[in-house]
């Protein structure tokens, strides 16, 4: 599947609730792979990156399957914790 008919996909959690739509994709260039889902685009995220990220994305790691919709596993309270250097890493 391309990156590019991932955008525009509804997100939904293992247990049904709507959480977004994928409208940016981070992508980890020194390893070759998607990091994390945006439900809000890149550009419009303002001030504190580690906020937006935490709350307006998910971690490509969480996906369980692409099809019709983008399925995710929920994930436990406190693991969307975005690492300082990750964020920052994100506006060089």
């Amino acid at each position: 599947m391309k990156i590019s008919e991932i955008y525009r996909m509804d997100i939904y959690s293992d247990g049904g609730q709507y959480l977004g739509e994928v409208q940016d994709v981070i992508i980890d260039l020194e390893k070759g792979e998607i990091s994390r889902l945006l439900m809000v685009p890149w550009k419009s995220v303002k001030g504190d990156a580690r906020t937006a990220l935490r709350k307006k994305s998910i971690l490509y790691k969480s996906v369980k399957n692409v099809g019709d919709v983008v399925l995710v596993s929920s994930p436990p309270p406190g693991s969307q914790e975005i690492p300082k250097e990750e964020a920052e890493d994100l506006y060089k």
